[in-house]
């Protein structure tokens, strides 16, 4: 499989799929996918993103050399919401982010869930990103149960979801 030919083919949840698989846990082929998601090409990135956060989340060990990477992609302004969306999907579904990464994921989940500008698949993330740290960091919860509760009289219902599930302690 020639992994720079499948991401110029239309996109499509079966192409995700196939990648998925033919990464499966192989830390050299993920290397590949996430050069890719790296790359200036937007289409190519967002046609790479979906896959890497699956494969990150059925292998989170892939992910242990690439945290400074990933990060930088998170807090970068210029790259496509596609970008975001999917390495915060991978960080809500991955069982723990190393300690080190704690602080600078909360400050950048905080301000997404706090930007009504920012996609609400990216908030949704956030929020459950947020709800995981805040077990470990029971300081926040009051900050996050604050936020959540100005946001929703307006919030969408994948905001909503999450929210209720948090502000409910069923997190």
């Amino acid at each position: 499989m020639k992994l720079s030919v499948i991401l110029q083919n239309a996109y499509s949840k079966e192409q995700a799929t196939q990648i998925v698989k033919w990464v499966g846990s192989n830390q050299q082929r993920f290397d590949e996918l996430l050069h890719w998601f790296l790359s200036d090409d937007n289409k190519i990135v967002q046609r790479a993103a979906w896959p890497l956060s699956y494969c990150i989340a059925q292998h989170p060990q892939l992910i242990n050399k690439h945290y400074d990477t990933l990060i930088a992609q998170l807090q970068a302004s210029d790259k496509p919401s596609a970008v975001r969306r999917n390495i915060l999907r991978a960080f809500d579904q991955i069982p723990q982010i190393p300690e080190k990464y704690h602080g600078i994921i909360m400050d950048a989940c905080f301000r997404y869930i706090e930007d009504p500008e920012e996609t609400i698949a990216s908030q949704a993330f956030a929020l459950g990103i947020l709800a995981k740290l805040s077990k470990l960091y029971p300081e926040i919860r009051q900050e996050l149960c604050t936020i959540i509760e100005s946001r929703l009289p307006y919030a969408t219902p994948a905001f909503k979801s999450r929210a209720k599930k948090i502000l409910s302690g069923k997190w």
